[in-house]
């Protein structure tokens, strides 16, 4: 019944910049850990950055500087604002959360679909 939507991929040139929402839905008692992960072809999906219910995050040292995670509790929103894009951040992005369904204390872990992101001149 959780599902997360991902939005705001595109096509990009280098040194541009894009912002990624992903908003969770359906049976949510409360987010935990909220995070990017990234697929480029031919490649292992990657963590890019971690938020967690404290607010503190990680990051993977590639995008350190150049991204940043947010999250917006009262919206059941996570977002990544991305800057100084490279050509090496082309992937599919993929929104992850932590989530507790109910009031017995159990997670469980959500994927989006995903979203295009496409660093080209």
């Amino acid at each position: 019944q959780v599902q997360l939507v991902e939005s705001g991929g595109g096509l990009v040139q280098p040194g541009g910049s894009l912002r990624l929402s992903c908003v969770v839905s359906g049976s949510i008692f409360r987010l935990y850990t909220m995070g990017w992960y990234r697929q480029a072809p031919g490649k292992q999906r990657e963590l890019v950055a971690h938020i967690f219910s404290s607010g503190s995050t990680n990051y993977a040292d590639s995008v350190k500087g150049r991204f940043t995670i947010s999250r917006d509790n009262s919206k059941n929103m996570v977002s990544l604002q991305m800057n100084s894009l490279k050509p090496e951040d082309t992937a599919v992005y993929y929104c992850n959360a932590d989530v507790r369904t109910g009031v017995i204390t159990a997670t469980a872990n959500f994927w989006g679909q995903g979203t295009q992101v496409t660093v080209s001149s």
